[in-house]
């Protein structure tokens, strides 16, 4: 295969190919293994040569309603090994094991003063490319990181953690975010709906924040895992109404905190009926605009707070990278389905249709290679 050029980058590692493969998105449920040119990076940018990308929701989302114009490579909880560097990088170099958030805010905007980064306009660029327009890019062999996630998004992953367990500092990030906008105290009753990845990680932060979790899902095998994370107490929410359970356990008053942790507005409610009255629901999971009906009257006569949280906080960065590296949770044990990139589609495809025993499903483009 004939080699790139290179143009402003320093010696690579290895030869670089001149093509990849990637999983491509062409429209609505429609994306294609296909042949692309591998991107090619400018000054201040790296090439990395992918080892794991999870499959998160939000992907799926798009891929599904047809959100985002085509063609595009999806993919951003991204871990692998940098194969080229641009003229004027100094913090890494060929060979090294990194993990990249794909937006990082200006942190000089209205937004970003008032810590809402996901609303910064620097944050909505996204800086990490398998080619066409930079939408993540880590269902590809290659991913070209643009020079601001390079300079303020790029961390490097110690010799003991894995490509698996790196991977998950993105939602990890995310998942401390809406953690942290509950503002939790010690003692406090949460609630979880749904226990897939992102549930059990919620769960897990609250406890970490001192809460008394109970969890619940529909599906048993779920809650069993749950469980190994230390989530002993789980409902069944196809045999045991979760309200009522959760109120059998408050004294009648409800949880003092609902999270939920499923997509869809159909649970909005049973959320919002499981909290006290002043208690608190974080919405994690809706990332769809659309109608979603619930009593008004909980809000303003009972005095529920309902809270969002989306994306990532760059003000969690360097905590949510301690607790992926020094793993604080063994994160790659959510690992349910691990496939090569030629059977990306076959990914997707399962995780847009959940079963009970599945779990966190990533694509791994270079497993073989870097081990």
């Amino acid at each position: 295969m004939a080699i790139a050029q290179q143009l402003t980058s320093r010696q690579p590692l290895r030869k670089i190919p001149a093509s990849m493969l990637a999983a491509v998105y062409r429209g609505v449920n429609d994306v294609r293994l296909e042949t692309v040119p591998v991107p090619q990076i400018g000054v201040g940018e790296i090439l990395i040569q992918v080892h794991t990308c999870g499959i998160c929701g939000t992907d799926l989302k798009k891929i599904a309603t047809g959100s985002h114009t085509a063609p595009r490579i999806f993919g951003h909880e991204t871990s692998g090994a940098v194969a080229a560097v641009g003229d004027r990088v100094t913090k890494f170099s060929p060979g090294d094991r990194v993990m990249v958030f794909h937006h990082i805010p200006c942190g000089e905007c209205y937004y970003c003063r008032h810590k809402t980064f996901a609303q910064c306009e620097t944050y909505k660029k996204v800086g990490c490319t398998a080619g066409f327009e930079p939408s993540g890019g880590g269902f590809a062999e290659y991913v070209r990181v643009l020079d601001w996630i390079v300079n303020r998004g790029t961390v490097r992953i110690p010799d003991e953690t894995s490509f698996e367990q790196a991977a998950f500092v993105e939602p990890v990030n995310t998942c401390m975010k809406g953690i942290e906008r509950l503002a939790l105290e010690p003692g406090e009753t949460v609630l979880t709906i749904g226990q897939g990845p992102i549930g059990i990680m919620l769960s897990s932060l609250a406890k970490r924040a001192g809460a008394n979790v109970i969890t619940s899902d529909l599906y048993e095998p779920r809650l069993t895992i749950s469980k190994a994370f230390g989530l002993e107490n789980t409902i069944n929410a196809g045999r045991i109404d979760p309200v009522q359970e959760v109120r059998r356990q408050t004294d009648g008053r409800g949880a003092d905190v609902a999270i939920l942790a499923v997509g869809g507005n159909s649970l909005i409610k049973t959320a919002m009926d499981a909290v006290r009255p002043g208690g608190r629901v974080l919405l994690f999971a809706q990332t769809q605009h659309g109608d979603a009906v619930f009593d008004p009257a909980a809000v303003c006569v009972d005095e529920k707070t309902i809270i969002g949280s989306y994306s990532a906080s760059v003000d969690l960065q360097a905590e949510s990278v301690q607790f992926v590296m020094r793993q604080e949770m063994a994160l790659d044990k959510l690992i349910s389905h691990r496939f090569p990139l030629t059977e990306a589609v076959q990914a997707l495809d399962l995780a847009a249709h959940p079963q009970p025993d599945s779990m966190k499903i990533v694509i791994q483009p270079g497993s073989e290679r870097q081990q």
